[in-house]
């Protein structure tokens, strides 16, 4: 489904950006779910792994409450903070998935080169579930909300790393 262009290694890490509309609930929750997962994989120094959301509205502020308790009760730490989106971030990382249609729409609105248009995919692009599906935003679904989001990204996070895998040269 998806190959990286190149070996993954310490000295050359993959970077990937995840985003969703403000990053205090998709975008750094699918962060903090794929730094636990390389970190319990020993892989942490193979990977460099970033969130950002295609608006503005809360640069600075941690992740949602409600997302950090969720995360939390599943052993996972979210300790980014918000921050938009840039037309640098195209050449910054290797990998951006937007959470879903309207944050993919938003991003290539940057206008990012044919190149890198390319590194750009919806994150469910992994979800072998709900292939290409959007993950919903889980504020207005209550703690449920939150945790369905939760289990999707992890689903989604899981196979990336398992495509991944294979092009990190030890």
């Amino acid at each position: 489904m998806f190959l990286p262009k190149r070996s993954i290694t310490k000295e050359n890490p993959y970077k990937i950006c995840f985003v969703c509309l403000g990053n205090i609930c998709r975008s750094p929750t699918a962060e903090g779910i794929m730094q636990h997962k390389v970190n319990e994989k020993n892989v942490q120094s193979y990977f460099y792994i970033d969130s950002a959301g295609t608006a503005a509205y809360h640069v600075g502020e941690r992740a949602n409450a409600t997302s950090r308790e969720i995360a939390e009760g599943h052993g996972v730490a979210l300790l980014s903070r918000a921050r938009q989106f840039t037309h640098h971030d195209f050449k910054e990382f290797d990998l951006i998935l937007a959470m879903d249609q309207s944050n993919y729409t938003n991003i290539m609105a940057l206008e990012p080169t044919e190149e890198e248009a390319k590194k750009v995919m919806l994150m469910r692009a992994f979800d072998i579930a709900h292939i290409n599906e959007d993950v919903p935003d889980p504020y207005y679904g209550g703690l449920a909300g939150f945790e369905h989001v939760f289990e999707m990204l992890e689903r989604s996070v899981e196979e990336l790393i398992s495509q991944l895998e294979d092009y990190i040269d030890r």
